[in-house]
């Protein structure tokens, strides 16, 4: 029977390319966006792109009852967001954590039952290697990630009993992905001139990085982590973050 994967945050990056591995694998894609972009993936079958807010509890409701049984969910969404802590409002805080920590949990809770039910199925959340290392000016999209990881560590305890798994991806830094651009006005005033000397000699090292991570790189590696049954937990993606992982 050909298996079923649902992905958020399907419209751009890691979530796009992990759509189309799972596709040409044979897998029932459900990808899922907050605008659904058609022209973003081939037309199959096997491939439907619906409409998701993962901040809303009604549109998670509604896209798991068009979805109908799923295997594996792939928890890809997320908002990127580089600036000063200090001068990061609450609300952008609170709008990251809504997302990129909330917005996890809800999808995970809503999904369970049915993975419950067939004592089968994987949760994949995709976090950061920031995870790993600390990086400076991601105080606030780090904390996101990191609450994942820890929330993940312990629900993969309790879900191995109900023969459920659940893993961690860790990306590493991709300049090829809309970081930046999905950051959007987010980042307006986050590099005040206390901070803009430090800011400039961290985005030139960025600039130059030794070894980077692919959308295939990360595609690869949520599939892995996905038909993988072992209990592995941190599956890094790329070779700067399986070097991280290996030096921590």
């Amino acid at each position: 029977m050909t298996k079923t994967v649902l992905i958020t945050g399907s419209s751009s990056g890691y979530g796009l390319e992990t759509a189309r591995h799972f596709h040409a694998q044979g897998w029932n894609v459900v990808a899922t966006m907050r605008t659904p972009r058609e022209d973003a993936l081939p037309r199959s079958p096997r491939l439907r792109v619906l409409p998701l807010d993962v901040t809303q509890p009604a549109s998670i409701a509604a896209v798991l009852a068009e979805a109908g049984p799923v295997d594996v969910v792939v928890n890809n969404a997320g908002i990127g967001l580089m600036g000063a802590f200090e001068v990061t409002p609450m609300s952008t805080i609170r709008e990251l954590f809504e997302t990129n920590m909330f917005g996890v949990i809800a999808m995970t809770q809503a999904v369970l039952p049915q993975l419950r039910a067939r004592r089968s199925g994987a949760v994949i959340n995709v976090t950061s290697s920031a995870t790993l290392r600390p990086h400076p000016l991601v105080a606030v999209y780090t904390a996101t990630k990191t609450a994942i990881d820890g929330f993940t560590a312990s629900l993969a305890l309790e879900l191995a009993e109900l023969g459920i798994r659940a893993k961690l991806v860790l990306p590493g830094y991709g300049p090829g992905t809309r970081f930046t651009a999905n950051a959007g006005t987010r980042m307006d005033g986050l590099f005040p001139e206390p901070y803009a000397p430090y800011a400039q000699r961290v985005f030139a090292a960025a600039g130059s990085p030794t070894a980077v991570t692919t959308a295939a790189d990360v595609a690869e590696v949520v599939w892995r982590a996905a038909t993988d049954d072992s209990d592995q937990l941190r599956y890094p993606a790329g070779p700067d973050a399986v070097a991280l992982a290996r030096a921590s």
